[in-house]
């Protein structure tokens, strides 16, 4: 597939980088994208893998699953997100999450052999993108924090408003993009009809206002709750 039109250069892991030093990037380490229709999975939980991906359109779901099968939502994806970095670097340790597409995807592989022996090839190319990957690592430890922190809230409202301050410092705006209900349920961890209660119940008292796909905090009336 031909990725010159894909603006790769605007990616995370090549901020800094040039769309021509990209290029040398995907040639020097035999990068590939690769088009995953919507509803499949990207990655399966214990399986082997070799390749940092990252995502270059659509979105994605990361589900924990343990050795029964059992699962539930950790987090969303975007644009920019990497995914499979722990089981390509660390193979001996067994990945117990999958991710699945939510929309029609493309990403882009990037096998972690060939990007730990491509530095002499790339030269300060190769150092941005690992600085970016590291970076990346940060920003998903982040995330589990903000995970951690949002389950162990005492009630459903508190989870529902942190998650979204969260989202609102992630997207930079106060009226803020959320999945559905059934998906944001889960990774709320909690029953769709107690949490269409509580988002009735918090806009009849003024603390939220909805839409189809965004919700908006009001502010000052939060600000008085905290």
């Amino acid at each position: 597939m031909q990725v010159y039109h894909l603006d790769l250069q605007e990616l995370p892991l090549f901020q800094g980088v040039s769309a021509a030093e990209v290029d040398a990037f995907i040639a020097a380490t035999g990068a590939t994208i690769e088009r995953v229709e919507k509803g499949k999975r990207i990655l399966e939980a214990y399986e082997e893998n070799h390749n940092i991906g990252v995502i270059v359109e659509g979105e994605a779901q990361v589900l924990a699953e343990d050795r029964f099968g059992n699962e539930n939502v950790s987090h969303n994806l975007e644009r920019g997100a990497m995914v499979g970095s722990s089981s390509a670097i660390m193979p001996q340790v067994p990945s117990t999450t999958a991710v699945q597409a939510m929309t029609n995807m493309l990403v882009l592989w990037v096998p972690y052999k060939a990007l730990l022996t491509a530095g002499t090839k790339l030269g300060r190319t190769h150092g941005i993108v690992m600085k970016n990957i590291l970076e990346a690592f940060c920003r998903k430890n982040i995330l589990m924090v903000q995970k951690i922190k949002i389950l162990s809230q005492k009630t459903l409202r508190e989870r529902l408003i942190l998650y979204l301050l969260y989202r609102q410092q992630r997207q930079g705006r106060t009226r803020v993009q959320v999945p559905g209900r059934v998906q944001l349920a889960k990774e709320l961890e909690c029953n769709r009809s107690a949490l269409t209660r509580e988002i009735s119940a918090m806009h009849n008292e003024g603390l939220l206002d909805v839409g189809e796909d965004w919700m908006e905090l009001d502010a000052d009336k939060i600000a008085v709750m905290g």
